[in-house]
C-alpha cells in the first residue's frame, strides 16, 4: 500500500498513525512543515528551527473546533514534506484536507503516547464536586461523544449534513445530549494544556522530523532538549504559584470545557457551560446549574476564553456577582506581541491569571 493511499483511510485510522514518512529531503534544502494550528506550530518552530520552512494552517485566534481549509491551505499541504497534527480528532476536518490534496509526505501525530483523558474521565471529575442532585443524570449524555468522530471526518460538509443526519436523534434527547453531539471523539484532544504532556508532543515532532531529514537530526534533537528544558523550568515555576491556592478557592469557571489536562495536572476543577467543542451547544439546564454552583460555593471569578463569545460568561458574572478574572488562552495562542505569543507564555499567562484571580 502506498503512503497516499495509508492516509486517506479512515479518520480512525488516520488518528492511529503517527509516522508515515517518505523518502529523505534534499539536505540543501529546508523542510517544508505544515502544523494544524498555533498552538502545535509555535512547538514546531521552536524544534524545527532554521531547517524547516513552517505554514500554520489555523493561526493566532483562529478557532480550530469550526476552521474550514481554504485553497491556499489545500496547496500548502500538497507541497509539504511533513504535516504535523495534534490527533485526538481534534482536527476533524483534516482527512478531507489530506485527501483533497492528495498529500503523500510525512504524517507526525504529536500526542502519539499522551494518557488520554475519556470523556468518562471528564463525566467523574463532575460527579466528584457537583453538590447538585441533577447534574450528574445531566451529564451521562455525555458518553454521546463517542458517536461524532465519524461526524466530524465529513469535514466541511459537516454542518449542511447535521440537520439530515441528527435531526431525529435530536429530537430524542434533552439540550444536553444536543451538545454532546458536537464533540469530538472518545478523548479530550486539548493534551496540550499539560506540560508533561508537552514533552511528548515536542519528543514527538522532533522524531518525525528527524526521520523527514536525517541530515539535521542532531539540530532537531538538540532543540528539543533546550524546548523540554524550558518546559520543566516553566513546570515548577507553575506548580509554586498554583499549589498555595487554598481547597475552597481551586474552582476555575470558563468558557469551554478545555481545560482537563490542566485540572488534572494541579488539582483544580474547570465547570464551563460549553464541552469540549465550541460547537457545543449550551443547554439552559446547565448554565442555570452552574449559576446555582457559583452562589453556593462562593466562587468569586470567572474566565472568559480568547477564542469565544464572552457574552454568556459576562451574563453568568453579572448574575452572581462573580467578576471577570481574565482572558485564558486555550485552543490558540495571541498575536506574538499579545500574552501568549508562545505556547510557554500562554501556559504562564493562564497560570497566572489563575492564581492572581482565586489566590486574592
Amino acid at each position: 500500500m502506498t503512503t497516499r493511499r495509508l492516509l486517506l483511510t479512515s479518520a480512525s485510522a488516520l488518528a492511529a498513525l503517527a509516522f508515515i514518512l517518505p523518502s529523505p529531503a534534499r539536505a540543501e534544502d529546508q523542510l517544508s512543515v505544515v502544523a494544524t494550528f498555533s498552538i502545535l506550530g509555535d512547538m514546531v518552530a521552536r524544534i524545527g528551527g532554521d531547517h524547516i520552512a513552517l505554514t500554520t494552517l489555523v493561526g493566532p485566534g483562529g478557532d480550530a473546533h469550526v476552521y474550514q481549509p481554504t485553497p491556499q491551505a489545500a496547496r500548502a499541504v500538497a507541497e509539504a514534506d511533513v504535516l504535523i497534527m495534534n490527533g485526538l480528532e481534534f482536527e476533524g476536518w483534516l482527512e478531507r484536507l489530506v485527501e483533497a490534496a492528495s498529500f503523500d509526505g510525512g504524517l507526525v501525530e504529536a500526542t502519539v503516547g499522551v494518557e488520554a483523558i475519556s470523556f468518562e474521565e471528564h463525566d467523574d471529575d463532575h460527579d466528584d464536586h457537583d453538590d447538585h442532585d441533577d447534574h450528574d443524570d445531566e451529564h451521562a449524555g455525555d458518553d454521546d461523544h463517542d458517536d461524532h468522530g465519524d461526524d466530524h471526518a465529513e469535514g466541511k460538509d459537516h454542518d449542511d449534513d447535521h440537520g439530515d443526519e441528527h435531526g431525529e436523534e435530536h429530537a430524542e434527547h434533552d439540550d444536553h445530549d444536543d451538545h454532546a453531539g458536537h464533540d469530538h471523539g472518545a478523548f479530550d484532544p486539548h493534551a496540550w494544556q499539560s506540560l508533561d504532556n508537552a514533552v511528548i508532543y515536542a519528543n514527538n515532532i522532533a522524531a518525525g522530523l528527524s526521520l523527514a531529514d536525517p541530515d539535521n537530526a542532531s539540530n532537531y534533537y538538540s532543540n528539543r532538549a533546550a524546548f523540554v528544558a524550558e518546559i520543566e523550568a516553566l513546570g515548577a515555576e507553575v506548580d509554586a504559584m498554583l499549589g498555595g491556592l487554598p481547597e475552597e478557592r481551586r474552582t476555575v469557571v470558563t468558557s469551554h470545557d478545555a481545560f482537563g489536562y490542566f485540572a488534572q495536572a494541579y488539582n483544580l476543577t474547570f465547570e464551563a457551560p460549553q464541552g469540549l467543542s465550541t460547537e457545543s451547544e449550551v443547554s439552559a439546564k446547565d448554565v442555570a446549574e452552574l449559576i446555582e454552583q457559583i452562589r453556593e460555593e462562593g466562587i468569586s471569578a470567572v474566565f472568559v476564553e480568547s477564542i469565544t463569545d464572552n457574552r454568556l460568561l459576562q451574563q453568568i458574572a453579572n448574575e452572581t456577582g462573580a467578576t471577570i478574572g481574565g482572558t485564558l488562552y486555550s485552543d490558540a495562542l495571541s498575536e506574538a506581541e499579545g500574552p501568549a505569543g508562545t505556547y510557554l507564555d500562554m501556559v504562564r499567562h493562564n497560570a497566572t491569571t489563575i492564581a492572581s484571580a482565586l489566590g486574592s
